[in-house]
């Protein structure tokens, strides 16, 4: 097989031809379709995540077909369809686990930082930890959903009901969710970059109710905002614009350091929480929910051979909505 492989942390990815991989039990083989492109994955290659294992095939936003199962593997079948997400493994005996938060777990695996990813024309998965995918669709455009549209649901939820919800960061997971929260009935106020008036536009075209730079304050208090982007100096700024008793959700899995503010600022029962990975549950419940909404992902489409591209225009901004790269 092909792969974009991480030699070396804070390096380019180098276009690598290995062998075939084969699955132990419990496991799949997965020919890559599409592989979506993630913040997170840059974090990966430049280090920001701690303990990686390296050579690493990076990549968690993976849609393909099994071409081989595992022993022991039930319930999945040869040429099905399957998305496989950043939670890649759980050890299922922790009390993380068994309390039904395996988001949590104390000995997880990450598909893409701990096992090799979808940065490949083919990946093995755990079976318990893939996700069917039925027909409908392209696969270019369900891999977004594999990892912004469920940490962008996930945060949703956390987020709790407030009907006005602000969007800090209006890439790949926020331009899912917003989808989302007009379908259930919600306001989304986007915050982009300062001056982003290309993304500002993108961000009403979702049926944003608002869209300014994020060193603006919305028109009006917020129930609740989320932090897509990693950016630490917005939480205190966030936290300024929900009203008395409302939530702030860092989403990210990586951030730069929150300044300090005033206590006043948290003050009113305001709350300050992060999500974490995802559980099994929270794919299943997107996933089915997804058609009803009738999510449309704008994506930017990249050969597999030009994964850094991707990367690098990821950091940069270049594009709304989500990379994917196609071996």
């Amino acid at each position: 097989m092909h792969a974009m492989l991480l030699k070396k942390i804070g390096t380019a990815l180098q276009w690598t031809e290995l062998a075939d991989p084969l699955p132990g039990p419990g496991e799949i083989r997965v020919k890559v379709a599409a592989c979506g492109v993630c913040r997170t994955d840059l974090h990966v290659v430049d280090g920001e995540l701690p303990d990686p294992k390296v050579p690493i095939i990076p990549g968690h936003e993976i849609v393909g077909r099994i071409d081989l199962l595992g022993t022991g593997v039930e319930g999945l079948r040869i040429g099905e369809r399957v998305g496989v997400p950043w939670l890649g493994h759980t050890c299922g005996v922790c009390s993380y686990c068994l309390g039904g938060r395996e988001n949590l777990c104390d000995h997880p695996l990450f598909t893409g930082y701990t096992r090799n990813g979808g940065y490949a024309t083919a990946v093995i998965a755990d079976a318990r930890f893939a996700f069917p995918l039925g027909e409908a669709g392209n696969d270019v455009a369900l891999a977004p959903l594999l990892c912004a549209g469920l940490i962008g649901w996930r945060s949703l939820a956390i987020a709790g009901a407030g009907r006005k919800l602000g969007l800090y960061g209006f890439g790949a997971a926020a331009h899912i969710v917003a989808q989302v929260a007009k379908f259930q009935g919600r306001s989304t106020f986007a915050f982009t970059r300062p001056g982003d008036v290309t993304t500002q536009v993108f961000a009403r075209s979702l049926g944003a109710t608002w869209a300014g730079g994020s060193d603006e304050m919305p028109p009006e208090p917020l129930d609740a905002a989320i932090i897509f982007a990693t950016v630490g100096d917005l939480v205190p700024v966030a936290l300024k614009a929900v009203h008395k008793g409302g939530r702030v959700v860092c989403a990210g899995i990586h951030m730069s350091d929150i300044p300090s503010f005033p206590y006043r600022v948290l003050w009113e029962e305001r709350q300050l929480v992060s999500v974490a990975n995802l559980t099994r549950q929270d794919g299943l419940d997107f996933l089915h929910l997804a058609p009803e909404v009738a999510i449309v992902t704008a994506t930017t489409r990249y050969p597999l051979n030009e994964a850094n591209q991707a990367l690098a225009d990821l950091r940069a901004g270049r594009f709304d909505g989500a990379a994917v790269v196609v071996p």
